[in-house]
């Protein structure tokens, strides 16, 4: 189930200002500790935080706000990220990967999702092979990409340990998304 968590309401409803710029690591602090709450709620799924009404985003807000909410591991619930401006993707892509982190970012509920962070290639295509064709588990990946079960498993390892798609027996699927 996909749960949207609108980051501009959180940040007034938090800090108690009509401003949607996240600015200083105290707001972001805040702002992350309201977002955890709200995930602690959940009953697993995916939690998208939508970022399309927030404004400026710092680095020290990106590192409160994203880094350290997936540092935290959010229980049974996924984040993912919506409706990222170019700015706030540079901001939160520096600091996802000075902590070797990352993230799905769902652009539109039509378009395919992409990664933000640091990922390296091989795992980057079987996020896309995932997306564009579905649960598979390491043989059949591997059969997919021309490559052999280990190195596929390898890979798909790494997108579950990164929380970038879901592994349920031996089968690895993308994540729910809108």
């Amino acid at each position: 189930m996909m749960h949207t968590i609108r980051v501009d309401r959180v940040l007034r409803e938090t800090v108690n200002t009509s401003y949607s710029d996240l600015v200083t690591r105290a707001t972001g602090r805040a702002v992350r500790t309201s977002i955890r709450q709200t995930i602690a709620g959940l009953e697993g799924g995916t939690a998208l935080l939508d970022f399309s009404s927030v404004g400026l985003v710092d680095f020290s807000c990106a590192d409160e706000v994203v880094a350290q909410l997936l540092l935290e591991k959010t229980d049974d619930v996924i984040v993912v990220l919506g409706g990222l401006r170019e700015d706030h993707t540079e901001t939160i892509e520096h600091v996802l990967t000075h902590h070797a982190l990352a993230v799905v970012v769902q652009e539109s509920p039509d378009g395919c999702p992409r990664l933000l962070g640091l990922v390296d290639r091989e795992a980057q295509e079987v996020f896309e092979r995932l997306h564009a064709h579905g649960a598979a588990d390491a043989e059949t990946m591997g059969q997919h990409l021309g490559w052999d079960a280990e190195r596929a498993q390898d890979a798909l390892d790494t997108l579950v340990r990164l929380r970038l798609v879901r592994q349920e027996g031996l089968t690895f699927a993308p994540l729910p998304l809108p």
